[in-house]
């Protein structure tokens, strides 16, 4: 029986690992799509991918052996595994063709699991709920806000004569978030699509800050025996 506290602390180690390797997979990606760089042609994308998503696997299978329930832990994380696998490597050794499109989105999935992990990370950081909740929505916004600019420069720049870099990619996500609108328009179904999607996740954040600024009044109320 592993000590609990060893366990814990392996636990973290292994979360902190894949956010770094995640957020450098998300630096090779954004250079890429910032200089128009064909991923596949890239051996040092490719390779680094490679190795990003066999440590992933390495970490689901040690966290697998220090589980006390393994059943449970599989049917608990088996998005874990499936984000994992190495799924671009495998199309190119195999000969699978599947479209540019559908090549680059295949990219992200393990950003997915390095989300998860931050996710995981800053709910552990805060022993209050509402606030650790409302950390980890934050993640995942931004997260969607970030990755959401580079599908839609990459999807738009040769199409729309608005969206000329990542920075006007960049606003026009951020101004979904907000709700506010944005004068440039998708004219692409993607960038209508992830327009949705960042516009819906924004309307979400507003109910939740003020559940949190609630909370925090009344728990200020009752610590001070405030009526």
């Amino acid at each position: 029986m592993i000590d609990a506290k060893i366990k814990k602390r392996v636990l973290e180690a292994i979360n902190w690992i894949i956010i770094v390797l995640s957020i450098l997979l998300i630096t090779f990606i954004s250079i890429d799509t910032f200089n128009n760089i064909d991923f596949l042609e890239n051996p040092r994308y490719m390779g680094f991918q490679l190795w990003v998503c066999i440590i992933f696997l390495l970490a689901f299978i040690i966290e697998l052996a220090m589980s006390d329930d393994k059943w449970k832990y599989i049917r608990g994380n088996w998005a874990f595994f499936l984000l994992s696998i190495p799924y671009l490597n495998l199309f190119n050794q195999l000969g699978i063709e599947l479209d540019p499109t559908q090549m680059f989105y295949v990219r992200f999935i393990p950003l997915a699991r390095g989300v998860m992990a931050m996710v995981i990370v800053v709910s552990a950081i805060s022993s209050y709920k509402i606030t650790s909740f409302l950390c980890s929505y934050l993640v995942i916004l931004c997260a969607f806000i970030y990755l959401g600019s580079l599908i839609f420069l990459y999807k738009e720049h040769e199409v729309n004569p608005m969206v000329n870099d990542f920075g006007s990619a960049l606003w026009w996500a951020c101004m979904n978030a907000t709700t506010l609108g944005c004068p440039i328009d998708p004219v692409t179904v993607t960038g209508k699509i992830i327009g949705c999607v960042v516009s819906v996740s924004g309307i979400i954040m507003f109910p939740l800050f003020t559940v949190y600024f609630t909370s925090l009044i009344r728990r200020y109320r009752q610590k001070n025996q405030i009526p």
